[in-house]
């Protein structure tokens, strides 16, 4: 079979290094679809921008509101989120859009089912924190943003099926443990949804690095058979199928005016 490419790049909401006021949202979504990707995995997308991931990209789009828009401690929508942040993009980020994840699938895939699991609950924090003793302070802050785990089972041109897991897992520089926490739980998910023949895909930002993440080796290891561990924090990880090295994009690759797109490469692997 023709190899299968799966892409994941973190979007910083369409802001570029250095920051500007103004987005590049749709040249970053037209860049990393057009040689037509298999999989896109995308993070940090606002949620004003859903509806049009699939003009941009030409592919079939599978997309869950993660953070949603709030005015400070208020619910929001969209619209308001977005004509606040515009003027000035640089400056306000996800403040007030709030963020999202999306799977864009290529022509060639057809998506079969859908799940999602919510990854940093009240109830798994207050487990999690009383297990790792972990201080107020961290509690808190892993309080501040939900995070979630998208799972969409798909066809595949050979007739296999694939379940592809998306996440983008909380950052939190005093304490890793907590994107090692959520990692855990959504391979957990990954792999309940999972059949046996399925190729299973773990993708995203995982906020976690090859070396130092404890998840990261357990997933290495043949009780769970992942491959496929990134350079940095971004990451395509596959068992039940051969795979490709890890490619992350050199920086010209995301030039665009003298300016990097995004603060993250992507990433990508090719699945035989």
């Amino acid at each position: 079979m023709a190899p299968l490419l799966v892409r994941s790049w973190n979007l910083f909401h369409g802001n570029t290094v250095p920051l500007r006021k103004t987005h590049r949202l749709e040249e970053m979504v037209r860049l990393a679809s057009a040689d037509a990707p298999d999989v896109l995995c995308l993070q940090e997308v606002p949620p004003w921008a859903l509806e049009e991931l699939g003009r941009w990209s030409g592919m079939t789009v599978l997309a869950d509101v993660a953070a949603p828009p709030r005015l400070g401690p208020f619910p929001s929508t969209a619209g308001v989120g977005h004509t606040i942040t515009r003027l000035n993009y640089g400056l306000f980020r996800s403040a007030f859009t709030g963020q999202a994840n999306a799977v864009l699938l290529g022509a060639a895939l057809r998506p079969l089912t859908r799940n999602l699991v919510v990854l940093n609950t009240r109830s798994f924090r207050q487990g999690q924190g009383r297990w790792l003793e972990l201080p107020l302070l961290t509690r808190l802050a892993w309080a501040k943003e939900r995070r979630v785990c998208q799972a969409v089972r798909v066809a595949l041109p050979d007739g296999r099926t694939a379940l592809v897991a998306h996440l983008h897992a909380t950052m939190y520089r005093p304490d890793a443990r907590l994107s090692d926490a959520e990692v855990l739980r959504a391979a957990v998910f990954a792999d309940a949804l999972a059949r046996p023949s399925d190729v299973c895909i773990l993708a995203g930002d995982l906020n976690a690095r090859a070396g130092r993440s404890w998840t990261l080796r357990e997933l290495g290891r043949p009780a769970w058979g992942f491959a496929g561990a990134g350079p940095g924090v971004d990451h395509v990880l596959v068992r039940g199928a051969s795979t490709g090295p890890v490619t992350r994009w050199p920086d010209e690759r995301r030039r665009l005016d003298g300016l990097l797109l995004s603060d993250h490469a992507p990433v990508e692997v090719e699945i035989r």
